[in-house]
This record gives C-alpha cells, sequence and structure tokens, in this order.
C-alpha cells in the first residue's frame, strides 16, 4: 500500500521576506548595531543578513526577537505588508499539521482582525497550532483570550472549545491544577447545556484523564476513559486511534498491562491503516514500553526502531527525545549499558534542545541507572539529583517521588544511611495541596 503524500499550500514568500528584512536593516542601523550584536545570543550574523536580503523570512519566534533587541514591537516590521495569509490557508495548514506555519499565519491574522467576532476564532487556532507544538506557555494567552471573547458574544459551545485548549496549554506548561480545574469547569457547563455534544464531552473526559495520569492518580485517569468510552462508536479512524492510545497509557499507568497492550495495538493498527506516521509512531513508542515492562525485547526494539525511523523522518526532535530514551532503556535490560548511556546521553541533550522536560527528567533516570550498573556511583547520584531537581520544581509529584526512592536505595548502598533516610521520606511524604 502506498502512503498518500501530503499536500503542502505553496504560497511565494520572496515579497514578503524582502519588506520585512528592509525593515530589519533600516531599524538595525538606526539603533547603531551591526548584524553580529543583533544576533549575538540566540543566531548568527548569516542568519540576519539573510534576512536583511530577503533570502529568508523569519519566524514568529525570531521576530519577536529581533525586535525586542530593536525596542519595536514584531507588528512594526508587519506594517503594510501583505502577509499573504488568509483565514482559509491558516486553516489548511492547521488541519493538515503544519503547526509551525499555522501558528505563524494565525498571529499575523490576529494583528490584522478588525472584525470582532473573526478574532475569537482566529484566536483558537493559535492556540491550538500553539499547543499541537508543545509551546503551553505561549498558547495559554491566545487561548484565554479567546474562550473570553466566545463567552462575551454568547457563543457558549465554541467558549468550551476555546476552553479545551486553555486546558491543554496548562498542561503542556506543567500547571496540573490549573488544568484539572478548567476540565472540571467545561464538563459542567457543557452538561449544563441542552444540547447534547457527545464528540466535545469525550474529548474533555480524555483530557481530564491525561491530566490525572500526569498527576500519577491513574484509577481516576481509567474512569475518565471508561466514561468517554460509550461516546467512542461513532468517531473517525485518526480520533478513534487517540482515544484508544488514551486508554493504553492510563491501563499500563494503572498495572493493566493485558489492557494496555490490547487497547495500544488497536489504536496502532488504527494509525497505521490510516496512513498517519506521527501518530503511529508516538504509540509505537508506548507499546515499546509496555513490551519492555513484561521482557519481551525482541517486540520492543521492534517498535522503538519504528518509532525512531518515523520521527526522524518527520523531523520531530521533541517526541524522538522521548524515543532515543526507550532505546536506551531497552538496551540497558538487555545488558548493553554503554549502549545504554550513548542513547540517554542522546535522549537528554534532544530533549534540552527541544525543551521537553519529561524527556529530559526520564533520560536522566536512565542515565543514572545506566551508570549505576556500570559502577559509576557518583555520576549516577548526580543524574539523580538533576532529575529530582527538576520533578521537584515542575512534576509530576509521582514521579518525583518515584525517582527519590531509587536514589535513596543508591545512597543506602553506598553506606550513607542517614541521606538515604532522609531522601525515602522526602518520596513517602504527601504533597501538600
Amino acid at each position: 500500500m502506498t502512503t498518500p503524500e501530503r499536500h503542502r499550500t505553496v504560497v511565494d514568500e520572496r515579497p514578503l521576506a524582502a519588506s520585512i528584512g528592509d525593515k530589519i536593516r533600516i531599524a538595525r542601523r538606526r539603533s547603531g548595531i551591526t548584524q553580529q550584536q543583533l544576533a549575538e545570543g540566540r543566531y548568527t550574523k548569516a542568519y540576519i543578513s539573510a534576512l536583511e536580503n530577503g533570502h529568508a523570512k523569519p519566524s514568529v519566534a525570531a521576530l519577536n526577537f529581533i525586535a525586542g533587541r530593536l525596542s519595536l514591537p514584531a507588528s512594526h516590521f508587519l506594517t503594510g505588508v501583505d502577509t499573504r495569509w488568509s483565514r482559509l490557508e491558516a486553516d489548511i495548514l492547521l488541519a493538515s499539521g503544519q503547526w509551525e506555519e499555522a501558528a505563524e499565519a494565525y498571529e499575523a491574522l490576529a494583528a490584522q482582525a478588525t472584525d470582532r467576532t473573526a478574532l475569537p476564532e482566529i484566536l483558537r487556532g493559535q492556540a491550538e497550532a500553539l499547543c499541537r507544538l508543545g509551546r503551553g506557555t505561549d498558547a495559554i494567552k491566545a487561548a484565554a483570550r479567546s474562550f473570553e471573547m466566545f463567552e462575551q458574544i454568547g457563543n457558549e459551545r465554541e467558549a468550551i472549545v476555546a476552553g479545551y485548549w486553555l486546558a491543554y496549554a496548562q498542561y503542556l506548561s506543567e500547571n496540573a491544577a490549573e488544568a484539572r480545574s478548567t476540565l472540571r469547569l467545561l464538563l459542567d457547563r457543557l452538561r449544563a447545556t441542552k444540547q447534547r455534544d457527545p464528540d466535545l464531552e469525550m474529548r474533555l473526559l480524555t483530557a481530564a484523564s491525561n491530566v490525572e495520569t500526569w498527576e500519577g492518580n491513574h484509577h481516576a485517569a481509567v474512569a475518565y476513559l471508561e466514561e468517554a468510552r460509550t461516546m467512542s462508536r461513532d468517531l473517525d479512524d485518526r480520533r478513534r486511534g487517540a482515544f484508544l492510545s488514551a486508554i493504553a497509557t492510563a491501563y499500563y499507568e494503572s498495572g493493566d498491562v493485558e489492557g494496555a497492550l490490547r487497547a495500544g495495538n488497536q489504536s496502532l493498527a488504527l494509525y497505521r491503516t490510516s496512513a498517519l506516521e506521527h501518530e503511529a509512531a508516538l504509540v509505537a513508542n508506548n507499546l515499546a514500553n509496555v513490551y519492555l515492562a513484561i521482557g519481551n525485547l525482541t517486540k520492543a526494539s521492534e517498535l522503538a526502531d519504528e518509532a525512531r525511523r518515523e520521527h526522524e523522518g518527520l523531523h520531530a526532535d521533541r517526541e524522538l527525545a522521548t524515543v532515543l530514551d526507550t532505546q536506551a532503556r531497552i538496551r540497558l535490560a538487555a545488558g548493553d549499558t554503554d549502549v545504554a548511556i550513548d542513547l540517554a546521553g542522546q535522549a537528554a541533550a534532544a530533549a534540552e534542545a527541544t525543551d521537553n522536560r519529561k524527556a529530559l527528567a526520564d533520560a536522566r533516570v536512565t542515565l543514572a541507572r545506566a551508570a549505576a550498573r556500570a559502577g559509576d556511583f557518583k555520576t549516577a547520584s548526580e543524574m539523580y539529583s538533576l532529575s529530582v531537581e527538576q520533578l521537584r520544581a515542575h512534576g509530576p509529584r509521582a514521579q518525583a517521588a518515584t525517582v527519590l526512592a531509587e536514589w535513596a536505595e543508591l545512597i543506602a548502598s553506598q553506606g550513607d544511611h542517614a541521606e538515604a533516610y532522609r531522601l525515602a521520606r522526602e518520596a513517602l511524604a504527601k504533597p501538600s495541596a
């Protein structure tokens, strides 16, 4: 079976790039700084030169950085420019998975919007694109504004959808308490409406399950998904695959490995037949972890290798960090300590480069385990310490307790029973409300 090609909207961006480049050059010269000084800290002189000469169009992040350096609003560089973005183009980019371009298109549209009824829809699209990119902190403002504006015009259902992306952004920003509170409010409001919306209710229940999983409340996560199961019968393959993937994760975290394998394999089959490579790679990695847990290293390796190939082909570096750590743990279980250390090091580097905090904490724990296996207890303790420090600050709290307990065991094995006792007590302590 051949994989259908993904079509991309082609827009001639040379006039836009040239116009923005001229404005950057003029503003830089007025500020009396060189290209090197403007680039310093994040970009290169060659990149600034390419922008000023119209050979490249800056991303939203780059434009904000440059504008800040030049003490100008980012909108200054877009004033009088035909951005060539239309609402239809932005929606197509979002629907086709071109999230970086979609986020840029929606931001440009929001800056120019004069129609107050269209603005909340644009902001919601921007919030979704940013969430898809894993940029929760950036998405919160757009999602919150969209939610408030939909409420002001009395569009309850669209406000709830915007609220869903707000909760998603809060979750990505590792603020589980806010995400949980938002989702409960949305579920209550949705259920109070006269017309039921099973699809939206299922999305909210699945999101609530993800939050509970993050917090280590695995039985609550399963309960939310079981409540949503009755609404999943009429979903298309993509959404059914996503739902089954969420169920598989919840089952695995609650200790039901058999249920995780059943739901995970069903999800993977749906994604494969639908040619959804990115989603299939995510599920393949999750299944690799389940097979690793039951000791089937051959199947775990096959699935992790598949996930890595797909993520590398799609240049999904954020997700690749997670897969590299999975491969490292598989090699560690197989006794290949040196290979495990190398893979975990790659995972940590990729996680830092993409600001994937969860993958970074996981990779550091894998490095700690591998170093301990190799007899390098100093490095192992350092890696546990770094992981715990991060988890204390950002969560999830349940994972912090698990890592603390492992670290305590390592410390005790080296004879420092007082420190091991202190760490163990912290691991067992109930988190403050």
